[in-house]
């Protein structure tokens, strides 16, 4: 069985292209957030070197940023309804390691 088979089981999802669709969301994605840091840091920085704070800030707000563009970009290569049960079970994990750290 080949590894986009095993993403298919894995995933539930009906055909290999449809692994590869949600393949090509995820890296459109991560693209995304890559090259929005560079840009946005040089409008508020300009030639100053990045405080660590804004380093801290960046990467505790990448994650929503993240999930929100995951979500526009399966919403715009049809494969919504994958991506928001995938967001769902994500938001469900992170509530619950939060609920056991407070016991």
């Amino acid at each position: 069985m080949s590894w986009l088979q095993k993403l298919q089981v894995r995933w539930k999802v009906n055909s290999l292209y449809q692994v590869i669709i949600i393949l090509v969301v995820f890296a459109c994605t991560g693209f995304t957030v890559l090259f929005l840091k560079k840009p946005l840091f040089q409008y508020w920085f300009a030639e100053a070197e990045m405080p660590l704070w804004a380093s801290t800030l960046y990467y505790i707000l990448i994650l929503p940023v993240y999930n929100i563009f995951l979500l526009l970009y399966g919403f715009l290569f049809g494969q919504f309804q994958f991506f928001w049960a995938f967001e769902k079970r994500f938001l469900n994990r992170i509530i619950s390691i939060f609920i056991k750290t407070k016991k």
